[in-house]
């Protein structure tokens, strides 16, 4: 019988509507083998959701999310094994403050548009959780200003948009070289959303290989099947890894379900084992 993974996955810890261990427990119900927890700029949720896994019995491997400056934003992931991701908080706490200094911004540049928010709301919305842009966008939506969270980003937060404040962020060659310092193996996210052509495409690939990728994300919902190939093409063109996620949010991102995307996204369980190997050769 067929196993089947998923290998970008996120909890309340950044922006996903799940706990860790509510997140690994759906898994399980959807009869996944393994999940990969790759919360944005942080991994408070990774003890949680390998204690549960390791209850239950679904694999977990530690992993993170890195945003990096590109444009447009170029995001790397992370994976770890269970004695290595604490090495890389450092980083993510400097990133996080960063984060946390543009959102007070954003907030009041709302307010100079007419919009009765604050961070007090924006704190309350997160839960006590790392605060993000989702986090405002969501209390927009709950105070009646937009018809919902995509429509905030896409109104009012998105770069270009009237309540977008750039932020500083680490380049990608500097994202990568911290998670190959802290044993982790560095893997391209969604190249879909990069907007570049096949040869663009493969030029940055070829950049970003040689300041230590080692992987490419190939296998994403919002792929088209011609994307895939193509993803997976380069991939097996430059030795590269493949991986594979939904990028699962839970109720914060409609229509993308644990496992499968949209409905037609298989990430076999051979790929989770490929990253592990690599992490244990320490390549």
């Amino acid at each position: 019988m067929a196993q089947f993974v998923d290998l970008h996955v996120h909890s309340d810890k950044s922006d996903g509507s799940l706990t860790p261990a509510q997140l690994v427990r759906y898994a399980k119900d959807k009869g996944l083998k393994g999940i990969a927890l790759t919360d944005h700029d942080t991994v408070d949720g990774i003890d949680e959701a390998l204690r549960e896994g390791s209850r239950i019995g679904v694999e977990v491997m530690p992993g993170v999310e890195i945003s990096t400056d590109f444009k447009p934003e170029m995001h790397i992931l992370g994976y770890f094994s269970k004695n290595t991701y604490q090495d890389i908080e450092a980083i993510l706490k400097y990133i996080r403050i960063k984060r946390n200094q543009r959102n007070p911004q954003i907030v009041n540049r709302l307010r100079e548009l007419g919009m009765d928010i604050t961070m007090d709301d924006v704190k309350r919305e997160s839960n006590g959780k790392v605060v993000g842009r989702l986090h405002i966008a969501s209390t927009l939506w709950k105070k009646g200003y937009v018809s919902g969270i995509n429509e905030a980003f896409k109104s009012l937060l998105a770069e270009g948009k009237p309540a977008f404040m750039p932020r500083e962020k680490l380049t990608p060659e500097d994202g990568i070289a911290h998670i190959i310092k802290c044993g982790g193996v560095p893997v391209l996210a969604h190249p879909v959303f990069l907007g570049l052509d096949i040869g663009q495409l493969e030029q940055q690939i070829l950049k970003l290989k040689e300041c230590g990728l080692k992987g490419i994300e190939a296998i994403y919902s919002e792929n088209s099947p011609e994307e895939t190939k193509r993803h997976l093409s380069l991939a097996k063109k430059h030795r590269l890894l493949i991986t594979g996620g939904s990028d699962f949010h839970g109720s914060f991102k409609k229509g993308i379900e644990i496992g499968v995307g949209f409905g037609n996204l298989e990430i076999p369980y051979k790929l989770f084992l490929n990253l592990k190997n690599n992490m244990e050769k320490g390549i």
